[in-house]
């Protein structure tokens, strides 16, 4: 007897269908748990819980031939209808293949390096309700769990109910989308058969949002640039004019941002069409039992990845560079049957001393990150992947920080979040956790200067990734995201900007048995009769990425100008000549030292990754008479 609807619970059964646990009343649920089913696949003679209370099903009959043409006369809620695994795959596929085209579209018609070249944005279809189907192939997958938030936030103040067809919603709020002014989030909705079914979304990093022209010294969030709350970029397919002219005018480089954000609109058109094929080619009303599947057999194999790992309270701490202080990274994580706890207390509060404070959507998003890595590599992002993974971030830490701090700079600190979780899980992980990596350093040149106009240029080089168990860490590469290096010949024809160095650094890569990925080396000159600012971000210049399992740190970074070391990053003038170098981190080692071999430490002198003193100093082999 249900307890909650008083109606009988039968054991047998005259079809069978799959079903969540979370669809039925909790009788039901026991009654899975009891026999260790983690979906309940059959459904009762009588019944087996009350619609009208439990809100699941309606009374079957017990003998569904004696009704009237041998049918019954309830009918299937969604969630009790299939789709079988060869049809979701197909379908599945074609998702994800229908946001690669619109990814393209985007690069191709983009007007800045950001977006571009650096691919600094993500293109992701959300469901009716604003939960993530999948992304497309070359998107950094936290995009892929902050714009279903941010889409869930938006449609609070502009019901959905309201949209009409050619409608655009956007804003770049930091608390409500990815933690910073400079990530627009534009949300296009599909409408099919009059009702909306899907929403296109993008998260794109855009040339310019006005305020203070650097790039980590902010006092609030009021001097990091123009703050656009939700609102429709165009009504009805029509630009909303005010919109616009605010954005154009708080901005620098007009140009760039409008177009790109035209570009992105336009690219929702096509994605809204496909989509629209889609439905049609597979005679779909909506994308509900699509979208409900893919999550559910998502989250099933999350879960049955996490149940594998022994259950546990596991903690690590670590100091990062923060900006003038130091900043200390705690986590606790606890393994507890198939759910994953994540808690930061005891990490450093919200500060004034750069604008590195993080909101929690992006210190959340940074967290599913290396776990998805880490469990569930090969399979594509999705809301459903994240359902298992709770996040506790202290309000006024500063991974959670308050309005109105200054958060423009927030990725020198998640940046970090995955080194401090897995250092407090590798031993459990094994072969898929990673050593520290040398991160991301966002450089940009902004001027005006005859020949190339107002212009706005943006490049993200790398450090060197971590090394893992069984693997040396990749020579410069990005991590924890997957965004692009603008390249030189780019930089060069757009901006009067010469890039005189890129090469590796040798030495810079933390040993171990095996080696983390060497640093690099890059230097930019102006060219220009006119003074350019430029902005840098390093990160690890004071804390060295670190090693795991005994390997030693990579090296930290500096940076000089003009040959002089520089600690402090407000704008950098450039006159004519003037020169910026970029010396960043290697990653960290794994194991330790001594169990590398000779021979590998051969191979790496061969390939200009240690010097002659490096081999004798940090593996103790002499690799006098090798050829390089």
């Amino acid at each position: 007897m249900c307890r909650q609807c008083q109606n009988q619970i039968a054991a047998n059964a005259c079809r069978s269908f799959t079903l969540r646990p979370s669809s039925l009343c909790a009788d039901a649920i026991a009654m899975a748990q009891a026999r260790r089913i983690e979906c309940i696949t059959v459904i009762p003679v009588r019944i087996i819980a009350c619609a009208p209370d439990c809100g699941t099903f309606q009374e079957a009959p017990q003998d569904p031939d004696s009704l009237p043409g041998g049918q019954p006369e309830w009918t299937l809620p969604p969630t009790m209808q299939t789709i079988d695994p060869i049809t979701l795959e197909i379908q599945w596929q074609r998702l994800i293949s229908l946001m690669d085209e619109i990814d393209d579209a985007t690069v191709r018609t983009s007007f800045s390096t950001i977006v571009g070249e650096s691919r600094d944005f993500a293109c992701i279809l959300v469901n009716q309700d604003g939960y993530s189907v999948c992304q497309s192939s070359f998107s950094p997958p936290d995009f892929c769990v902050i714009l279903p938030r941010t889409t869930r936030h938006i449609l609070t103040r502009i019901p959905k109910e309201s949209l009409v067809e050619g409608d655009v919603l956007v804003t770049n709020d930091a608390w409500l989308g990815a933690g910073h002014l400079p990530d627009y989030v534009v949300i296009t909705p599909v409408f099919w058969k009059g009702q909306v079914v899907a929403f296109v979304g993008t998260i794109a990093h855009l040339a310019d949002t006005g305020g203070h022209p650097g790039d980590i010294e902010s006092y609030d969030v009021f001097a990091e640039g123009l703050r656009l709350p939700p609102c429709k970029l165009y009504e009805a397919g029509e630009p909303n004019a005010l919109v616009f002219d605010v954005i154009a005018g708080n901005c620098r480089v007009p140009d760039l941002v409008l177009g790109d954000l035209r570009a992105i609109v336009g690219t929702h058109r096509l994605g809204a069409n496909r989509v629209r094929e889609f439905l049609r080619d597979y005679d779909l009303n909506d994308m509900r039992l699509l979208s409900d599947t893919i999550h559910d057999s998502s989250e099933r194999l999350m879960r049955q990845r996490i149940q594998e790992l022994p259950d546990g309270i596991h903690e690590f701490g670590l100091d990062i560079d923060g900006y003038i202080d130091l900043v200390h990274l705690h986590a606790t994580v606890e393994i507890r049957g198939a759910d994953i706890y994540v808690d930061y207390t005891g990490t450093s509060g919200q500060t004034r001393n750069g604008s590195i404070n993080c909101v929690y959507n992006v210190t959340y998003s940074s967290t599913l990150y290396p776990f998805k890595c880490s469990l569930a590599s090969r399979i594509p992002n999705n809301e459903g992947l994240f359902r298992p993974i709770h996040v506790t971030a202290p309000k006024g830490c500063i991974l959670n920080c308050e309005f109105p701090f200054p958060v423009r700079a927030r990725a020198k600190t998640t940046n970090n979040i995955n080194q401090v979780l897995f250092g407090a899980v590798w031993p459990i992980l094994g072969e898929h956790a990673q050593a520290g990596s040398g991160s991301i350093w966002p450089f940009s040149v902004r001027g005006d200067e005859e020949g190339f106009g107002n212009f706005s240029v943006h490049i993200l080089p790398h450090g060197g990734r971590g090394a893992m168990q069984a693997m040396d860490g990749m020579i410069p590469i990005a991590f924890p995201h997957n965004s692009s290096v603008t390249p030189v010949e780019i930089m060069e024809v757009r901006s009067p900007v010469l890039i005189k160095q890129k090469e590796y650094l040798p030495d810079s890569a933390g040993p171990g048995q095996y080696r983390g990925g060497t640093g690099q080396l890059m230097t930019f000159q102006s060219i220009a009769q006119t003074t350019l600012t430029a902005r840098v971000r390093p990160d690890k210049m004071f804390c060295a990425p670190p090693g795991l399992s005994g390997g030693e740190p990579g090296r930290v970074g500096t940076v000089r100008v003009n040959g002089s070391p520089i600690e402090r990053f407000p704008p950098i003038p450039l006159e004519y000549g003037d020169e910026i170098e970029l010396r960043m981190p290697g990653g960290g080692g794994f194991g330790p030292v001594s169990e590398r071999s000779t021979e590998a430490v051969l191979a790496d002198y061969r390939r200009g990754y240690i010097t002659r003193e490096g081999a004798l100093r940090d593996y103790g082999v002499d690799v006098a008479g090798e050829a390089r």
